[in-house]
């Protein structure tokens, strides 16, 4: 029996098949070529990004975008708070980010190591629905509806800094059987940039700091000083100023070596700090010399602090590790900026607030020492 072949209608049809396919196949491309150029642009752009803030904003912002996703998060590991310590020096307010959060521990970010030929290896990302008992932490405040996530571990050098957290309302974006390796090499691209501009905060809020006290240098407070007069005039709040010598430090020097007053000044300082609240600033202008700022605290206010600061450091004797004893008395000078003399320069108006406190400080040396003096 002789077969005739396809006919002539079955050839159009399958043609029509083979268009369409075609047609779609070609859509497919352009639309991944589309995101590839997208993401291409979204690396360039976190590449260039020279600062913390500028960064995260960054992924924030352009993220959700280029990958159509519903919510983005950042968790990042930081044991000793040392990331957010450092970022709220250099004035990050991580206010503005919720969608960023820090943890203490690897563990708390919830992956598991992946094993392969016995040998323990980096975490691979997590997919699947999304839990509010499970994911909360990573997704502080979640879109109404969100159904699916994805946990993308953010590596360095096979050590686990934190997690990309992703999340769709759609739930077939993330299951357990997509392939991971577009989202990873994504995380990898974001940790580098992560741990570059962390190491290059690190190194501006070493330069702003005393290596001895740990408070902050002179270079910080002449800074921070401009930025809240700037503030203040805005504001209407005073500023005031305390200017802080410990008293016969050089005996101190000759009697217990340079290792015990490196010991006192240290401890100084942490007696100070203990005096201050978060919004103060404590400097060391070197030697035996502390400055500290008072943000919203009129001259009286100054005044009260400076007292407990000075019965703070003469109260107790300071105790070295070579097992002696020490007693102590720091002189303070305190001054208040309340007219910002608007037509003046804020560096000078700067300058002089700090040399007035200076003054006082001349004065309460030359009234016998351990005492209070305001500018008058």
């Amino acid at each position: 029996m002789h077969d005739s072949g396809p006919t002539t209608n079955e050839l159009m049809t399958e043609n029509e098949s083979l268009r369409a396919r075609m047609a779609y196949l070609m859509e497919q491309a352009e639309r991944n070529h589309e995101i590839m150029r997208r993401h291409q642009a979204f690396d360039l752009e976190i590449v260039g990004c020279d600062n913390f803030p500028k960064l995260v904003t960054a992924i924030f912002r352009s993220l959700p975008v280029i990958s159509e996703l519903d919510i983005v998060t950042l968790s990042l590991v930081d044991e000793e708070a040392d990331i957010q310590t450092v970022m709220n020096v250099l004035g990050v307010d991580f206010g503005e980010f919720p969608q960023l959060h820090f943890v203490a521990t690897e563990a708390a970010l919830g992956f598991v190591p992946s094993r392969s030929a016995a040998l323990t290896g980096p975490p691979k990302p997590l997919l699947g629905p999304y839990s509010p008992v499970l994911h909360a932490a990573m997704f502080p405040n979640p879109p109404a509806g969100l159904q699916s996530i994805a946990l993308v571990p953010l590596l360095r050098n096979r050590r686990l800094i934190g997690s990309l957290n992703l999340g769709s309302l759609d739930p077939t974006r993330f299951t357990p059987a997509l392939g991971t390796d577009f989202v990873e090499h994504m995380a990898s691209i974001i940790a580098i940039c992560l741990e570059n501009v962390i190491s290059n905060e690190m190194l501006k809020y070493i330069g702003l700091t005393d290596s001895l006290t740990g408070v902050y240098n002179r270079r910080y407070i002449d800074r921070r000083l401009i930025e809240e007069i700037a503030r203040a005039r805005r504001q209407a709040y005073r500023i005031s100023c305390m200017y802080i010598d410990i008293d016969h430090f050089k005996q101190v020097n000759d009697t217990v070596g340079h290792q015990g007053g490196d010991e006192v000044l240290r401890e100084v300082a942490t007696r100070i700090k203990n005096e201050l609240r978060m919004s103060d600033a404590l400097g060391r202008f070197g030697g035996e010399e502390f400055v500290v700022l008072l943000i919203d605290a009129d001259l009286e206010s100054a005044v009260a602090v400076a007292q407990r600061i000075r019965h703070s450091v003469a109260s107790q004797p300071f105790h070295l590790s070579t097992g002696g004893q020490l007693p102590l008395s720091v002189s303070i000078g305190v001054a208040t900026l309340e007219d910002f003399e608007r037509d003046h320069a804020i560096e000078g108006v700067a300058h002089q607030l700090v040399a007035h406190a200076d003054t006082a400080l001349y004065q309460a040396k030359a009234e016998g020492r351990n005492r209070v003096v305001s500018f008058d």
